[in-house]
């Protein structure tokens, strides 16, 4: 039976009605404009709402709701940690869906974007067949959803997959404790932050990154300024994908999985680069499990979370 599938993110959710065979039947999607705790919690209620009239006007009634949220997904308790949403440090997310489905039979289920990330993907993408895949996400933040023998990792308290915090170099900074070692330095935020870093040792420095104002850099314009050539930019690109080459080298001897996806929203431009991360990895991982496993870039981009949320939905059965 059809399913509903719901992504939030932090700044939109996004809904679907799934058919068992993942294709969309109809697709919502509303901005959160500021919204914080329940607001976000009464706008969750209100898609769930709009596709279940859906599915009962189409007169194929869904069976079951699942939800990925930006952050801890606890799965005994219903609730989820979302640091991008304000007023969501335990929030019971599964209450909302419950309420907006009541007196229904209908199962609802809640995971993190990153595990939702690669069921998206072993069901419709990059990974379809795969048993032992990881989505490396890398985006404002750096997480992972890793696939082992066809289940999520999702570890003893619902936290597996949070690989910003991978100590990657040395010394340890205080600044790491908010992020973590490599999202700080390799995420979409990071970025920007090791750029600034760099100008202001490198006084000297009048390129493209160091017009406008510092607080408006973003990675974007980091990765349009090293296609151009800008010196600094291409180091910022170059340490970051040390960086990316090493986690793929922990995760692979962590691991020993099939396939590592990269998307978030700096894969994008970082795609064309994954070439010379799996050369980095090279030098850092398990010799023969890196040479068993391939890298590739998403093929299912922003809507990854939302069809692994459908997949959620349909129960924990393995690809």
């Amino acid at each position: 039976m059809p399913v509903i599938g719901l992504d939030l993110g932090g700044t939109k959710l996004s809904g679907a009605v799934f058919t068992d065979d993942g294709d969309i039947l109809h697709r919502e999607k509303a901005p959160l404009e500021g919204r914080q705790g329940a607001e976000v919690g009464a706008l969750i209620r209100s898609m769930v709402s709009v596709l279940i009239n859906f599915a009962d006007g189409s007169s194929v009634p869904v069976s079951a709701a699942g939800i990925c949220v930006p952050g801890i997904a606890w799965q005994k308790t219903g609730r989820a940690w979302a640091p991008n949403i304000p007023g969501w440090d335990n929030y019971p997310v599964l209450d909302d869906i419950r309420a907006a489905a009541a007196g229904r039979d209908i199962a609802v289920r809640l995971d993190s974007d990153r595990a939702c990330y690669i069921l998206g993907e072993t069901w419709k993408g990059a990974a379809l067949g795969c048993r032992d895949a990881i989505f490396l996400s890398v985006g404002t933040g750096i997480g992972a959803g890793i696939l082992v023998d066809g289940q999520v990792l999702r570890g003893a308290h619902d936290i597996a997959g949070a690989i910003g915090w991978l100590g990657l170099s040395q010394p340890y900074r205080e600044v790491y404790a908010a992020c973590g070692d490599f999202e700080y330095h390799a995420s979409g935020a990071g970025m920007p932050r090791v750029a600034l870093e760099m100008m202001q040792m490198d006084k000297a420095y009048a390129g493209r990154l160091s017009q406008g104002e510092p607080r408006a850099l973003t990675a974007g314009a980091i990765f349009n300024a090293c296609f151009e050539g800008d010196t600094l930019a291409l180091q910022v690109v170059d340490q970051a994908i040390t960086y990316w080459g090493m986690a793929v080298a922990n995760l692979v001897s962590l691991f020993n999985p099939e396939k590592i996806i990269f998307g978030g929203g700096l894969f994008g431009p970082g795609g064309q680069f994954l070439g010379r991360i799996y050369e980095e990895a090279l030098r850092w991982a398990q010799p023969i499990s890196i040479r068993q496993v391939t890298l590739e870039a998403s093929q299912l981009g922003g809507d990854a979370g939302l069809y692994g949320a459908g997949r959620l939905a349909m129960g924990r059965r393995t690809p």
